[in-house]
């Protein structure tokens, strides 16, 4: 079996009736995020470069075919127009780190019908789950104000493959390092990692478990000291350092507790112990919001340690993502259902000075000072360039935070900015509204042929 078979069971029966039908013509479908979760100013895009694999290596083969089958209970022989279905289309996207609002697409595919169809449940699992951790993310290295972020959330991520997903969009977003050795190898980025209770209680006293510790890591170590009594346990590492002259690059790690004023403390007997290049490292059920807090009390605080809220994206685990056909065969659609409406047609998004986006039909004229965000990634099935470095990302991500109003990047109560829908799009809609009100009070016309269906016979609307 192949990556192919990595999609809802809809999207094999709706890509066999198409096939049967004939419908095989170029088809459009967007990809955006209908409104942004609670307390979100702005998303990362991110995912992009998975999904391009999975499109470049989409081939349905026999073993997909027999699997395909048994799900259908239906014979392999009514299965078989699938073999050898390869994506040959081509996606335009929003690039790995920019900002984008919500209703904008952050990817569009446009290739045969079944093939777009099929790749629906991989890109977008792929778009939603990886822009919904890198949001949170980036939102942490915001409320740290400079001081460093480093990955902890491996052990609690859904799975080792969102473990090394959260580890890269950490280090996409900006963070430190990551405690995930095999993403800090794969990446090149370093790898982080200080102690656990079990290694202290394991030990008759804390001050034998940090001497046997340091023995173990001739450099800087980081010793965790709340076991106990976190003020004494401060006081053991300040003695365990100076007698091992461990100083610079040092630090102690504050794992519970109230932990602005535990911060406190630590810095006043570190400081009293003549080691004030011993750093403070904070972890604990920490995001955004609990490190906000603790930067705006002032607490003496290097290094954060984000873990499980944020490679799961606690507070907003989900996104509001649709991947909707937007046109057929040269035909502009729309969905109308409340409060689910989409917009016909491809689609550009220009970015203005302040992210005060406009989302445009994709052959318009940029807007004065409109830049566009969707780039041509694939064609004919093929990346048009090679894969991006986190170095690019970041640089993409730091530039859109600075664009960025200060409200939408506030940690709690952001104002997030709405994107403007052009004028010929807004017509668009109007004449798509209004075709499928006549549509719907005209009498059906007869199929005139082999593979010909009403509804690849309409006329296509001007746009």
């Amino acid at each position: 079996m192949s990556d192919a078979m990595t999609t809802d069971l809809y999207e094999v029966t709706m890509a066999m009736s198409y096939l049967r039908e004939g419908m095989i013509g170029p088809a459009t479908f967007s990809l955006f995020v209908r409104e942004l979760p609670p307390d979100r100013g702005f998303l990362v895009a991110a995912g992009l470069e998975l999904a391009l694999d999975y499109l470049a290596d989409l081939l349905v083969g026999p073993e997909d075919v027999d699997v395909f089958a048994s799900a259908l209970h239906q014979p392999r022989r009514d299965l078989q127009p699938l073999l050898g279905l390869e994506f040959t289309g081509e996606v335009r996207a929003v690039p790995e780190g920019r900002i984008v609002l919500a209703g904008e697409p952050l990817l569009e595919v446009t290739a045969p019908l079944p093939q777009a169809q099929l790749a629906e449940t991989y890109v977008l699992n792929q778009l939603s789950h990886q822009t919904a951790i890198a949001s949170k993310a980036a939102r942490c290295v915001l409320a740290a104000a400079g001081h460093p972020v480093v990955d902890f959330s491996l052990r609690r991520t859904h799975g080792p493959q969102a473990g090394f997903q959260a580890a890269r969009l950490g280090a996409l977003t900006g963070f430190a390092g990551t405690s995930n050795v095999a993403a800090a190898a794969i990446l090149g980025i370093p790898a982080v990692g200080t102690m656990a209770h079990s290694f202290v209680e394991a030990f008759p006293t804390e001050e034998q478990a940090f001497r046997a510790f340091a023995r173990s890591h001739p450099g800087p170590v980081t010793f965790l000291v709340d076991t106990y009594d976190t003020e004494e346990g401060v006081r053991v590492a300040a003695r365990v350092l100076r007698d091992l002259d461990r100083g610079p690059g040092s630090a102690v790690r504050l794992d519970s507790g109230d932990l602005g004023t535990l911060a406190a403390r630590a810095r006043a007997l570190l400081d009293a112990a003549g080691l004030p290049d011993v750093r403070i490292t904070a972890s604990g059920s920490l995001d955004e919001y609990a490190v906000d807090d603790l930067v705006r009390c002032g607490a003496p605080i290097d290094t954060y340690a984000v873990g499980t809220r944020v490679g799961v994206s606690a507070d907003a685990p989900y996104l509001d993502s649709a991947y909707k056909l937007v046109e057929y065969d040269g035909r502009p659609v729309m969905k109308l259902s409340s409060a689910k409406v989409t917009a016909p047609g491809p689609k550009q998004v220009f970015r203005r000075p302040g992210c005060a986006d406009v989302i445009a039909l994709a052959d318009e004229q940029p807007p004065e000072e409109g830049r566009p965000l969707l780039e041509t990634v694939m064609w004919d099935g093929r990346r048009t360039a090679a894969r991006a470095t986190l170095d690019e990302c970041r640089e993409r991500l730091a530039a859109d935070l600075a664009e960025l109003p200060s409200a939408a990047r506030r940690i709690r109560a952001p104002v997030a900015p709405r994107a403007t829908v052009s004028e010929p799009l807004s017509a668009l809609v109007s004449r798509v509204r209004r075709r499928i009100g006549e549509e719907k009070s005209a009498p059906t016309a007869p199929r005139t042929g082999s593979g010909q269906t009403a509804f690849g016979s309409h006329r296509s609307v001007p746009k």
